[in-house]
C-alpha cells in the first residue's frame, strides 16, 4: 500500500513540474508577444508620419519595457513585492552581468564617449538613487517601503531620459535626412533610444547606420497583420506575465525557495531573454556593431519606470525587500560601474569588462541563493 507521504511527495513533484512548464510557457509568450508588439508599435508609429529616430526615442523605448513592467505590476497586484522588485532590479543585473558581458567579451570595440555619457550617467544616478531611497526612505511596520512621493522622484529621471532622447532626435533630424535615421527595430526587448551610436567592432569599418531603410508598407494585408500583431502581442505579454508570476510563486512555495530568488533568477532572466537572443544573433551574424547603449537604455527604463508605477498600483506602500536593498542594488551599482566607467575613460569596450561582469554576476547569484 502506497503511503500517504509518498502520494503527497509525488503530488508535490507533479505540481512543481507543471508550474515549471507553465512558467516556461509564460516566458515564451512574453518573448514572442514582445516581438509582435514592438514590430506593430513601430509600424503604426511610422505610418503616422513620425520620424523613425523619434519613434526609437519614444514609442519603441517604452514598448520594449512592457514585459518587465507588466510582470511587476501583476506581481504587485497579487501582493508579491519580492517578485515585483526582484524582477525590476534582477532584470537590470541580468542585462549587465549576463547579456552585456557576452556582448563585450565576444565583440569589444571603440565608442564615441558623447553617445554614452548621458545614458551612463543617468543609469548610475538611477541605481544609486534607488539604493539610497531603499536604505533611508519610508518605513512601515518595520519594512522599508517605496512611497508614491519617492516613486515620483525616481520617475523624474525617466522623464528626463525620454526628454533628452526626443531633443537629441530633433537635433539629429536637422542635420540628417529622415531616411537615414532608421534605428534597428527587430522586435526585441531592447530600448532603442535617440542619438544612439553602435559600437564599432575593431577591424570592421562598416556600420548598420549605412544600411538603407525599406519603405513602410501600407497595403490592406499589412494593416490587418500589424493590428493583429499589436493586439496579439499585448495579449501575449499580459498572459505570459500572469503565468510567469503565478507559477513563479508556486515554484517558490513548493520548492521552499524564497520568492526573491525566483524573481532575480527565473523571472528576471525570463523577461530579459529577448536581449539575450538579440546579442547571440548579433554575434552569430558577425555584425559590425552591437547595441550596448540599447542595453543601458533598457536598464534605465527598468530602474526609473517600473517601481514608481508599482508603488502607485500598491496604493503607495510598495514593500522594499531587505535583500534587494542590501544585495541586489549594491551589485547592480557595481556592475553598472564596471560596465560604463572604463568605457568613458578609454572610449573603448574591452573584453576584460565582459569577463569581469560575468564573474561578478556569478558571485551575485551564488550569494543570492545561499544567503536568502
Amino acid at each position: 500500500m502506497v503511503s500517504t507521504a509518498l502520494i503527497a511527495a509525488e503530488g508535490s513533484a507533479g505540481e512543481i513540474v507543471l508550474a515549471l512548464a507553465l512558467l516556461l510557457v509564460g516566458v515564451a509568450l512574453i518573448v514572442k508577444g514582445g516581438d509582435f508588439f514592438v514590430d506593430a508599435a513601430s509600424w503604426i508609429a511610422e505610418v503616422s508620419g513620425l520620424p523613425q529616430l523619434l519613434i526609437g526615442a519614444t514609442v519603441v523605448s517604452v514598448a520594449t519595457t512592457l514585459p518587465e513592467l507588466i510582470v511587476s505590476i501583476i506581481a504587485t497586484a497579487k501582493g508579491s513585492a519580492e517578485i515585483a522588485v526582484g524582477n525590476a532590479v534582477g532584470s537590470v543585473v541580468a542585462n549587465l552581468g549576463l547579456i552585456m558581458a557576452i556582448s563585450l567579451f565576444f565583440m569589444p570595440g571603440k565608442v564615441r564617449r558623447k553617445d554614452y555619457l548621458f545614458k551612463s550617467s543617468v543609469l548610475v544616478v538611477a541605481v544609486f538613487n534607488l539604493m539610497m531611497i531603499g536604505l533611508f526612505g519610508g518605513m512601515e511596520d518595520g519594512n522599508h517601503i517605496l512611497s508614491v512621493g519617492l516613486g515620483i522622484l525616481i520617475l523624474e529621471l525617466f522623464v528626463l531620459f525620454v526628454g533628452e532622447n526626443v531633443l537629441t532626435a530633433y537635433r539629429t533630424l536637422k542635420q540628417t535626412s529622415p531616411n537615414d535615421l532608421s534605428p534597428e527595430s527587430n522586435g526585441v526587448n531592447v530600448a532603442m533610444t535617440a542619438g544612439e551610436s553602435s559600437v564599432e567592432q575593431v577591424g570592421e569599418p562598416t556600420s548598420e547606420a549605412e544600411e538603407a531603410s525599406a519603405p513602410v508598407k501600407k497595403d490592406r494585408k499589412t494593416v490587418i497583420l500589424n493590428i493583429l500583431k499589436f493586439i496579439g502581442g499585448a495579449a501575449g505579454i499580459v498572459g505570459g506575465a500572469e503565468l510567469l508570476v503565478t507559477n513563479g510563486q508556486k515554484l517558490a512555495l513548493a520548492a521552499g525557495v524564497p520568492e526573491g530568488v525566483i524573481a532575480v533568477t527565473l523571472v528576471a532572466i525570463g523577461t530579459s531573454l529577448p536581449e539575450l537572443v538579440t546579442t547571440i544573433t548579433a554575434i552569430v551574424k558577425k555584425k559590425a556593431s552591437i547595441s550596448v547603449g540599447n542595453i543601458l537604455g533598457a536598464n534605465i527604463l527598468d530602474m526609473t519606470l517600473i517601481l514608481p508605477v508599482c508603488a502607485m498600483v500598491s496604493g503607495g506602500t510598495l514593500i522594499f525587500p531587505r535583500q534587494s536593498i542590501l544585495l541586489d542594488l549594491p551589485f547592480c551599482l557595481g556592475l553598472t560601474l564596471i560596465g560604463v566607467v572604463p568605457m568613458l575613460i578609454t572610449k573603448k569596450f574591452r573584453r576584460w569588462q565582459g569577463a569581469a561582469l560575468f564573474a561578478v554576476y556569478a558571485v551575485y547569484l551564488t550569494l543570492r541563493i545561499l544567503y536568502t
